[in-house]
């Protein structure tokens, strides 16, 4: 096998990175549904059994029926990855492997946990009280989120690897445990549950958004908009704050990122926060500057330095136009969708109703897809050349 890496050709690589970014592009989607669906549709099925409303307990059972259906697609897509970091990968698994592994493992208990409770749920649907059968779908939710934040903890160690020493070559005191719990998994692992209870929330409701678009107005489709978007609606707000969290992060232990975020070639104090431009020989051009705005943000102080991409090697900097964009793209969905969760807010606090307007419906149905071109930017961001 050690032949086989040793041998291995650029064009190689970027095949390698190729399949396993369309992988986990695939799969991450899948992994966000099964993580925020399964309290969406307890919610529903509590709100059903409070209140006695047939709709709320008909949404619950439609969902738990696709959520049964969207966890066998995400295993599959899982496993497909499982394989690919054993056989695109075997250098990092082969040497790493001991440090990383224990998240792994924790991941692949939290996933047979929540297939077994998940069987549970849908066989048991009429087997068993309401109240049991909805503390059932408990495990479900915990383990989801649990899987979630183990396999990202795996993720962070790459953006900041501890828990371990290397010696001639040799990789000797490792702490599985502080790998872990490295310093990037605070904000990663928070930003990145968010992001998946916003993908869930923000996909359901857009179904049924565009169903009623097409004339459903009946209480079935309204409860089916309004309940996961609320859900991701509570998310939304400080998932921004956990955004900013995580950027700071970088901005102390990933400079040269941030630069590539933000496409800063040199090296300055008071550097401008640039929306949209494009690099080209080297400059950020057609950009628009806020002053002082991204030194200001990284570092508290408007004034504070900001390193540039002109310090490393070129062959040491990450691909600008595809972070910057990448992270310019998150943030702009990012705040869209905070924006439309404002208005739903004003709205029901004014009226105790969801806006009237056909413009809310149509931003509420693209809304899911606008959740997952967010999720897929930023870990464009976050994986396109950790440096």
């Amino acid at each position: 096998m050690g032949q086989l890496a040793a041998g291995a050709t650029p064009g190689d690589l970027v095949a390698a990175r190729t399949q396993m970014a369309v992988s986990l592009g695939w799969h991450i989607v899948l992994a966000c549904l099964g993580v925020g669906m399964p309290a969406i549709t307890l919610i529903a099925e509590w709100r059903g059994h409070r209140t006695g409303d047939a709709n709320y307990r008909l949404l619950a059972r439609r969902w738990g029926r696709a959520m049964g259906v969207l966890f066998a697609v995400g295993a599959v897509s899982g496993t497909i990855l499982s394989f690919e970091m054993g056989l695109l990968w075997p250098g990092m698994i082969g040497v790493y492997g001991q440090v990383i592994g224990l998240p792994f493992t924790l991941e692949g208990i939290a996933f047979f946990i929540e297939a077994i409770f998940l069987g549970l749920y849908l066989y048991a649907w009429d087997r068993l009280s309401p109240v049991k059968h909805l503390l059932s779908g408990v495990p479900i939710v915990v383990a989801g989120v649990l899987s979630a934040f183990f396999v990202v903890t795996a993720n962070a160690w790459m953006q900041a690897p501890v828990g371990f020493r290397a010696v001639n070559g040799r990789i000797v005191e490792v702490h599985p445990w502080r790998a872990m719990f490295n310093p990037s998994f605070p904000s990663q692992t928070v930003h990145m549950i968010l992001a998946a209870f916003m993908v869930a929330g923000f996909g359901i409701a857009s179904v049924y958004a565009v169903a009623m678009l097409r004339g459903r107005r009946d209480r079935y489709h309204r409860l089916g908009l309004l309940l996961p978007f609320t859900v991701a609606a509570v998310v939304a707000l400080p998932q921004v704050v956990v955004g900013d969290w995580a950027a700071r992060f970088v901005a102390d232990h990933q400079p040269i990122k941030l630069a590539a975020m933000e496409g800063v070639f040199d090296s300055a104090r008071g550097v401008p926060l640039h929306i949209a431009g494009v690099a080209i020989d080297g400059r950020l051009r057609y950009a628009l500057g806020i002053p002082d705005g991204l030194s200001l943000l990284a570092h508290a102080d408007p004034d504070a330095e900001i390193i540039g991409l002109n310090t490393v090697p070129p062959a040491d900097r990450p691909p600008v136009n595809i972070v910057h964009w990448g992270f310019q793209v998150m943030v702009g969905l990012g705040l869209a969708m905070l924006l439309l969760a404002l208005w739903l807010g004003a709205s029901w606090w004014r009226r105790r109703d969801m806006p009237r307007t056909r413009w809310f419906l149509l931003a509420t149905s693209v809304s899911g897809l606008a959740a997952v071109g967010a999720l897929e930017a930023g870990w464009a961001v976050t994986e396109v050349r950790r440096r």
